[in-house]
């Protein structure tokens, strides 16, 4: 029986890149290899690789702009070092939104003056900051678009003279936003493109090359660059599996078509806790996330029922992360519709159980 995977990460992928990813675990291009064994500078994989990080660009409408775009490995945690190792001269500054940020900004301030311009910490981060001013003499201003833990989501893209530097890590490919705004944007890859093990690096070429300390090989943008992502041996499954996400994107109409999809499943999802006696939802209702759904039961003697109807209609993955507690429904990009009404109506049933 079908299962509804509300996981916010390791998260839902598109059943047909499923297949054809366990396809090329058995025989990469009919080559009668495995893609697990076969050398990472071959034929097959360079041409893996290389259509990777075109699709990564044209998608987001960057090709020939002045952008490169490179896999890595390390997650988003290794950007949160990466970015600063490589972009903070004199000062930087951080939009601090949540767990991500805040762990982002901790690595920056080993590497110099980074500061907290605003945060919505005095409120558990249900909300997106506002109404902030920021110094003239940034190298950078980073903001984590999406908040997977809390359920909010930047609307409105911060406008800076300085460099934008952004975590996508869990809305990249599910919004149509002029992503040319962004300087660099990062996003590890097990939120809504593909398997854990690789990370998504795009980056404005010129902003490299300013900094006077010296970078480690292994986490400079620039050689990551000249060496096309092969600088060492890349995650070689999870770069194809996630060539093949981008592949199906791309042949569902691109982030276009999925932004409507998305926006459809959120605001019947939201509704239905709106309209619901029984639930709340956690963020503010401007700033709501349209990848990850953060509610609560207004009364927790219901938990059990509640919990119970869930698991007997198959649905996965719904309790919410242990500083917001509740439940999280993440209804990434390859979660379809029906998987949202099948929880809508765990909660309808809920009212006519208590």
């Amino acid at each position: 029986m079908k299962k509804h995977n509300f996981s916010a990460g390791p998260s839902i992928l598109p059943r047909s890149v499923i297949e054809q990813a366990s396809n090329g675990i058995l025989n990469i291009n009919n080559s009668n290899l495995s893609l697990l064994e076969i050398s990472h500078r071959s034929k097959d994989f360079v041409e893996i690789m290389d259509r990777a990080t075109t699709l990564a660009l044209d998608l987001l409408n960057l090709n020939n702009k002045g952008y490169k775009a490179i896999f890595l490995q390390g997650g988003a945690s290794m950007q949160f070092l990466m970015t600063a190792y490589n972009l903070l001269e004199n000062k930087a500054g951080y939009i601090n939104t949540g767990a991500w940020s805040t762990k982002a900004l901790k690595e920056a301030k080993n590497f110099g003056n980074a500061v907290e311009v605003a945060t919505s910490k005095d409120a558990n981060f249900n909300y997106i900051p506002k109404n902030y001013s920021l110094d003239s003499d940034l190298d950078y201003l980073h903001i984590t678009t999406n908040n997977t833990i809390f359920g909010t989501q930047f609307h409105d893209i911060p406008k800076t003279n300085t460099n934008l530097i952004c975590d996508m890590s869990s809305d990249i490919f599910s919004r149509n936003i002029d992503f040319s705004k962004f300087s660099l944007i990062y996003a590890g890859a097990q939120k809504n493109m593909g398997p854990a093990g690789t990370t998504l690096v795009i980056v404005k070429e010129e902003i490299l090359g300013k900094v006077s300390r010296t970078i480690p090989s292994m986490l400079d943008y620039k050689v990551h660059i000249d060496k096309e992502s092969m600088f060492n041996t890349p995650p070689v499954f999870a770069v194809y599996t996630s060539m093949l996400t981008l592949e199906w994107l791309t042949k569902i109409g691109g982030i276009k078509s999925i932004e409507e999809k998305n926006i459809e499943k959120a605001n019947l999802l939201y509704n239905a806790i709106d309209s619901n006696d029984l639930f709340n939802g956690f963020a503010k209702k401007e700033d709501r996330s349209l990848m990850n759904v953060t509610f609560n039961l207004n009364d927790q003697n219901h938990k059990e029922h509640f919990d119970r109807l869930c698991l007997e209609a198959n649905i996965s993955g719904v309790n919410g992360h242990r500083s917001v507690g509740g439940y999280r429904a993440s209804i990434y990009n390859a979660l379809d519709i029906s998987s949202v009404k099948v929880l809508i109506e765990a909660m309808n049933q809920l009212n006519k159980l208590v």
